[in-house]
Parts: structure tokens; C-alpha cells; sequence
């Protein structure tokens, strides 16, 4: 449901150039359209007035002496994430315009704008904050809350979801870091394209870059077709980033480029591709650490970090689980055809004060296993004390996480190769015979991947 446009005298536009004559029109436009206006000539100016006037939206010029608009929106951005800025451009490229949205620009008007254009961009700007009613649904849809810390993160996912901004999503394991990605994508411009999600954290390092940028036929032994990698497949959609800390140094360096202009070039091909993507990445790692111990690129993350998301432990929220024990039983009898059933009030007295170490990950587990065990209707504390004691140690041993990387590993050479034996065993610096003893003890069959991404 679209609200009305909102009671324009409220709101204060600050309007930045060292153009005196836009300076007068771009004012004039603005006062005549019942906007209260305050202008300056600099960057550095703006930044000063922005103190004193507290203004609900900027526009500035891209092109200015001193401090340019991008590096202008840079910085209102750095404390603001929220406040909207509209660049004004006589020399724009499709480069800055992409770059200017990706950064979080409300709108990009190229020059000599047109009065109509540009106090419909500054209703539309205003609006987005009133403007929620698809959001609203997306974020019901997907998220089951009543805690107040969730409440004020989905109210600043469902401003940031309307923009292109880029979004940094922190929290520890489980927390539903992609639920809320998701939900940010479909409930934006995008919704109608491709969400695209990748983990980097668990493609082998050699096998990451041809994932996200694509290869060309013949670019290394076993590219047998070309590959147009994630960021292609994700053009006017959303690529979802997930454990970016964990991304190798050499591969930060590239993906801070496709950043900077958006576009990719494949491995092996001299030609780069225009991409039109919104990003959204994630960490359960603290990224302000990997910079200081120089892990991760400061530049790269002052890039993702445009709008910061922290997801709270379920501890943190405990007046969400038994809201969110009762959708996971809900969602176990569909998945199973199943009688409902319902938790006895000592069994959410356990879930409530348990430490969730897992999160909402170990919950979802927990309420599966007493559903499968429990033979009533109400399910029972003891039942519960149960699973909870049941938990999995968090931490893997050594082995355990050889194996898990093992099979990673394995999956990104066959899915590169195309299920190629002779060739993924070739990368893989094995004989055959070994190769396949490999394949069997994880379960990977070859022909699994003989389809994939065919020409």
C-alpha cells in the first residue's frame, strides 16, 4: 500500500555545488516545491552545515574543486547510512552513476536536470522510510520476532532494502545472517532477479575467482567450456557474499576492483563484462580485527561496510524463541505430514534459559529432535533437557575439519571440471584410482556434474 507523499515543509534539502547559477535553480525548484533549502559551495562546507542544520536529504554535485561528490557521499554516509544523497552530474559515465549507486546514492541526475526529474527523485527518496508496505510483508514473511534489538534491525534492513547500498551483515554462526539478505533482496527493486549466494569461505582459494569471475574455455587444464561465473549469473540481481573474512588477501584485491567499476574480467580473457549487481556480504568474523592484523583490506572493508547489520545471539533475544519453537514445529509437521504438537510450559522454560551457543541454527536442530522423538502431542521438558545435551561440540576436531574441506575441495574441482575425472584428478595432483577412492569416501558421484553449466 503506497502512502501519500509526505508533508514536504518538514523536510530541510541541503544542496551542494560551486555552480552559483545551479546553486539559484536547483534552490528555486526546491521552494517552489515546498522543500525548506540551505546551500553551501564545498563538500567541506556541507559537511559542516550537515551538523548544524541537520538536513533529511543532500544534493550535490559529482564534480566539484576539493572534495567531489562520491568522496562527499563517502563521508555523510560514514555516520549517516541512512540519510539520502542525489548526485548531479554534467560529465557523468555509466561507471560513476553504477559506482554513485552502489555507494548508496538515493538517485544519479545527469545535468541540465529537469524540474519535474529532480523533485520527483527527492519525493521518492523521502519517501522510502513511509513507503513499506512490501516490505513489510517480506520481512513478516521471513522473520519471526517480538524482541525490541530485532525490531530496530529490521527497521534499518527494510530502509536499506529499496536502495542498491552495499550491506555488511555481522553475527555469530547461525544467527540468520542470509535469512536476512534474502529478505533485504526481496523486498527491494530486485526481487524480481536472481539472489545469488555463495560461501567463500568453502571453495578452495584456486577454484574462488573462477567461481565469482568466470573463465574462458582452455584458461587452465580442465576449463573445457567457458564459465561466466556469479557475478554474471547474479546481473540485476543480488550476490550474497557470505563469510567474506574468510576470502584469500589476492582475491580481496580483485573484488575490491569489480567493486570500484563493476565490471568482471573472466580468468583467461582479455575483455571485461558490465555487471549490474547489489551486494550483500557477511562474516561471523570480526573484520575491524582482520584489519588491524592486516588479514583483510581496510579499503575493501570500509567498501562493504556502507550499511552495517549486526545480528544479535539468540540470547540476546530470548523473547523470540518461544515464537520461533513454534514456527519450527509448524514447519517440521508440514515437511513430514505430521500431527501438530506443542511444547509443554517446563519444556519453553528450558528453551528459554538455554545458552544457544548455536543460535537459531541449534534451535531449528533441537525442536526437529524432540519432534521426531516425542510420541504425544506435548512435547516435555525432560525431552527437551534431552536434545539439549545432545548438542554437538561447536568446535570440530582437526579430522573433522580435513574432511569437511576435503569434500569441499573435491566438489569445486568436479563442478569445474564437469565431473572429468581424468582432468579434476590431474588438478588435484592425484592418479585416478586414488582420485575415485576419494570420490567414494565422500559420497561424489561424477555424473552429478557432467550437466552442470553446459554450452
Amino acid at each position: 500500500m503506497n502512502q501519500a507523499t509526505p508533508d514536504r515543509a518538514r523536510y530541510r534539502i541541503l544542496v551542494v555545488d560551486d555552480d552559483p547559477e545551479i546553486h539559484a535553480l536547483v534552490s528555486m525548484w526546491l521552494t517552489r516545491a515546498g522543500f525548506d533549502v540551505d546551500a553551501v559551495s564545498s563538500g567541506a562546507g556541507a559537511l559542516t552545515r550537515i551538523l548544524v542544520a541537520k538536513p533529511d536529504l543532500i544534493i550535490t554535485d559529482l564534480v566539484m574543486s576539493g572534495m567531489s561528490g562520491i568522496e562527499l557521499l563517502a563521508e555523510v554516509h560514514r555516520d549517516n547510512p541512512l540519510l539520502p544523497v542525489i548526485l548531479l552530474s554534467g560529465k557523468a559515465r555509466i561507471p560513476d552513476a553504477v559506482r554513485a549507486t552502489h555507494m548508496g546514492s538515493a538517485a544519479f541526475l545527469t545535468k541540465p536536470a529537469q524540474e519535474p526529474d529532480l523533485v520527483e527523485a527527492v519525493q521518492r527518496a523521502l519517501r522510502l522510510s513511509g513507503d513499506r508496505g512490501n516490505s513489510d510483508r517480506v520481512f513478516a514473511d521471513l522473520l519471526t520476532y517480538r524482541s525490541a534489538c530485532m525490531a530496530q534491525l529490521v527497521e534499518r534492513a527494510a530502509l536499506v532494502a529499496e536502495t542498491d547500498v552495499t550491506v555488511l551483515i555481522t553475527g555469530a554462526t547461525g544467527t540468520g545472517k542470509e535469512v536476512v539478505a534474502r529478505a533485504i533482496h526481496l523486498a527491494g527493486v530486485r526481487r524480481d532477479r536472481a539472489f545469488v549466494a555463495v560461501n567463500c569461505g568453502a571453495i578452495p582459494e584456486q577454484l574462488l575467482e573462477s567461481e565469482l569471475f568466470g573463465h574462458e574455455k582452455g584458461a587452465f587444464t580442465g576449463a573445457h567450456v567457458r564459465h561466466d561465473g556469479l557475478f554474471r549469473a547474479a546481473d540485476g540481481g543480488t550476490l550474497f557474499l557470505d563469510e567474506i573474512g574468510d576470502m584469500p588477501l589476492a582475491l580481496q584485491a580483485k573484488l575490491l576492483r569489480v567493486l570500484q567499476d563493476f565490471t568482471v574480467r573472466p580468468v583467461g580473457s582479455v575483455k571485461s563484462h558490465p555487471v549490474n549487481v547489489r551486494i550483500i556480504a557477511a562474516t561471523h568474523r570480526d573484520l575491524d580485527e582482520l584489519v588491524r592484523e592486516q588479514e583483510f583490506r581496510e579499503d575493501l572493508f570500509y567498501r562493504l561496510r556502507v550499511v552495517p547489520i549486526d545480528m544479535p545471539a539468540l540470547s540476546e533475544r530470548r523473547e523470540d524463541i518461544p515464537l520461533l519453537a513454534a514456527g519450527f514445529l509448524e514447519q517440521f509437521a508440514r515437511r513430514n505430514n505430521s500431527g501438530s504438537r506443542h511444547f509443554s510450559p517446563e519444556a519453553l522454560e528450558a528453551l528459554v534459559s538455554a545458552p544457544w551457543p548455536g543460535n537459531i541454527r541449534q534451535l531449528n536442530n533441537v525442536v526437529d529432535m524432540c519432534a521426531t522423538l516425542c510420541k504425544t502431542a506435548t512435547i516435555p521438558g525432560s525431552l527437551v533437557r534431552t536434545a539439549l545435551e545432545d548438542r554437538p561440540p561447536e568446535l570440530q576436531t582437526l579430522k573433522q575439519a580435513k574432511h569437511v574441506f576435503e569434500r569441499n575441495y573435491l566438489v569445486g574441482v568436479m563442478r569445474l571440471t564437469h565431473g572429468n575425472v581424468a582432468n579434476a584428478a590431474r588438478i588435484a595432483g592425484r592418479n585416478r584410482t586414488e582420485f575415485y577412492k576419494l570420490l567414494s569416501l565422500h559420497g561424489i558421484e561424477p555424473g552429478a556434474f557432467r550437466a552442470d553449466n553446459a554450452d
